[in-house]
């Protein structure tokens, strides 16, 4: 069985870079150290994504070693450890919730996160990694245990990070799931002119 989902039921507008129509968001991962050249890569490509008065408001705190590798999967809820063991990496995204120049509440920074989000992804996909977003984790222990101040920041979600494996070496409930999802109809999330 190959490793490489078949992405042949989705399908994009002409022109749409396979980049975006074959971006996914895999549970099945390998167990493999990820080059710190790579990781690197992968958050500068963050860095470069657009943000309100350019404020940069993500914060990506990652896991570095085995032994911490432990720590951070501990900070997510049971169902998703059981898949996440097997990342690169693990993840969380912050958000700083005040704008540095003036400390007024920054009402878009978790939009621009989402953009910071989007380019490190694809960045990974350019390494032949993926991530997985997990919003099931232990938000009021992910404060503590990493040290970041809730009053600071929101804690936007957690992501695993790593090379895709083989959909069966997952538990038989997440491996029958473990394909490439389609998408909504264009015409239901893009609107030309006034209704």
């Amino acid at each position: 069985m190959s490793q490489h989902p078949d992405f042949s039921s989705r399908s994009a507008a002409a022109g749409v870079d396979t980049l975006f129509s074959h971006r996914w968001s895999p549970r099945a991962f390998k167990k493999i150290a990820i080059p710190i050249e790579t990781i690197e890569s992968i958050f500068d490509a963050a860095r470069w994504a657009p943000s309100c008065f350019n404020e940069q408001p993500w914060l990506f705190v990652t896991s570095s070693n085995d032994k911490d590798f432990d720590t951070f999967l501990g900070l997510l809820n049971e169902s998703n450890q059981v898949w996440a063991k097997n990342a690169g990496l693990i993840c969380f995204i912050f958000s700083k919730k005040t704008f540095a120049h003036n400390g007024n509440d920054n009402n878009k920074a978790k939009f621009d996160c989402g953009a910071a989000w989007m380019s490190l992804t694809l960045q990974a996909n350019m390494h032949q990694l993926h991530t997985h977003g997990i919003g099931g984790i232990d938000y009021a222990n992910v404060y503590t245990t990493l040290n970041i101040s809730p009053k600071d920041y929101d804690i936007i979600c957690g992501f695993a990070l790593g090379e895709i494996d083989l959909p069966n070496t997952l538990p038989d409930e997440l491996s029958a799931k473990e394909f490439p999802s389609g998408r909504n109809p264009l015409d239901s999330v893009w609107q030309a002119g006034i209704r």
